[in-house]
């Protein structure tokens, strides 16, 4: 994987004015002088500055109490960061701290009581975990992911702790893995009244392929009946490939290195490459769109750093060899499809991610009104189509013939013959394609 360009990153706010080490043990000694008898312990860090140690402090309140913001010495107010624990029961702690200490390479944080200890707490790896004698909670499972599993924990990748914890050990970027394609025949009819389910950022779901071809594809009508602000996050998919086609209303969309966020309008399209950062800024009412994902189940990651729009603007950068591209209506040029009746605007998709997918926009050939279609087979690896206007007829050797609307979807297996038609003159397909 090529190494990733320098990012735009938002830092979380320090406070500028943090106390320095005695204030911050005045402030534990008031708040003890507050609580005396606490019975919560809070681990409160306190954001310096960068020439300033970083210091902890472990103060005692009781069950329930407010912690409040107390000035420090120069004025400013701390804000106290609360670190959570995971709790997991022992029988016998002697023979966990090895373990995870020297097993796992955790760090030993605190231990007690000193003379027969029964709690140890230990931190490492973006974990912290509370070992506790005497306590009912079932010992669980930890996965850690390291960038290589065979240097860690002499390259065991399952593991069983004293106290009963299993411990896995997996890649942290596992290589994205394409399953075999299930080929299969396949119409989903919007009349079927498929349910619409609630996803990602509350956006409605509805699936058009339902057997995924063995896991090799998703295909959903995605919509948004209320506009407005979208609640999404800066994030990005681990993906062979994606695409958002806009079917009806707008949607505003900002992409890293893209520049400023723009609104894809009905008609047009993107391809999200793998791994670039993205957001859903604002939906007109009634948004819908068509989104294709290769592979079926995919990771989405959330990105707290970036910002977007961030300050590089790098249209012909590669994302994993593939180039973004926002298709526009007004920039299309139509010309003949290989299906009688038929013309095509390509959307470029094919020649920006290198033959990966294509993606077209079919429509009734004026020209060719009179022609009587012939059978067609295409061979490529997954041949996927959504009705968005108009009216056909979908037939296919040794199927009974389909009847189709807008709102309808299907998938012709490869070598399969079929030919559309009783086409209305207001037909609009979208054809998408893989390879392209």
């Amino acid at each position: 994987m090529p190494a990733k360009p320098a990012r735009n990153r938002r830092l979380a706010p320090s406070l500028t004015n943090s106390p320095a080490r005695g204030d911050g043990q005045a402030m534990a000694g008031a708040l003890r002088a507050v609580n005396p008898a606490g019975v919560v312990c809070l681990n409160v860090r306190f954001r310096p500055k960068r020439d300033t140690r970083i210091c902890h402090h472990h103060t005692q309140l009781p069950f329930g109490a407010t912690l409040l913001r107390l000035p420090t010495a120069t004025g400013a107010t701390a804000m106290p960061e609360t670190f959570a624990e995971i709790r997991l029961p022992t029988d016998e702690l002697r023979d966990d701290i090895p373990f995870f200490t020297k097993v796992l390479g955790m760090r030993m944080d605190s231990i007690y009581p000193a003379d027969d200890p029964s709690v140890a707490v230990f931190s490492g790896h973006g974990l912290r975990i509370r070992i506790e004698k005497g306590t009912s909670e079932p010992p669980g499972t930890i996965r850690i992911r390291c960038e290589d599993p065979f240097a860690f924990a002499d390259g065991k990748r399952e593991l069983m702790a004293p106290n009963g914890t299993r411990i896995e050990i997996d890649e942290l970027n596992p290589p994205l893995v394409l399953p075999e394609t299930v080929h299969s025949f396949v119409v989903r009819r919007l009349a079927d009244q498929a349910p619409w389910i609630i996803g990602r950022a509350g956006m409605q779901y509805r699936d058009l392929i339902p057997d995924r071809l063995g896991g090799s594809i998703i295909a959903s009508h995605i919509r948004i009946p209320d506009g407005g602000p979208v609640p999404d996050m800066v994030h990005y998919h681990t993906v062979g490939f994606q695409l958002i086609f806009c079917y009806r209303g707008w949607v505003d969309l900002v992409y890293e290195d893209q520049g400023e966020p723009f609104r894809l309008h009905a008609g047009c399209c993107v391809i999200q490459p793998p791994e670039i950062r993205h957001r859903v800024l604002y939906a007109s009412d009634n948004i819908e769109v068509i989104e294709i994902g290769v592979p079926a189940e995919h990771v989405t990651t959330i990105d707290h750093e970036m910002v977007l729009p961030n300050e590089t603007v790098n249209p012909d950068r590669l994302f994993q060899g593939q180039r973004f591209v926002h298709h526009k209506t007004e920039d299309a040029v139509w010309q003949p499809h290989p299906r009688d009746g038929f013309q095509c605007r390509d959307t470029t998709i094919a020649a920006n991610t290198g033959g990966v997918a294509g993606v077209q926009v079919l429509r009734h050939a004026e020209e060719n009104t009179d022609v009587i279609p012939t059978h067609h087979r295409h061979d490529a690896d997954i041949h996927f189509t959504f009705v968005m206007d108009g009216k056909m007829t979908l037939e296919g050797e040794g199927r009974e013939p389909h009847d189709l609307e807008p709102g309808d979807a299907f998938v012709i297996p490869p070598g399969m013959a079929t030919r559309y038609t009783n086409v209305s003159n207001d037909i609009e397909l979208l054809e998408v394609t893989l390879p392209g």
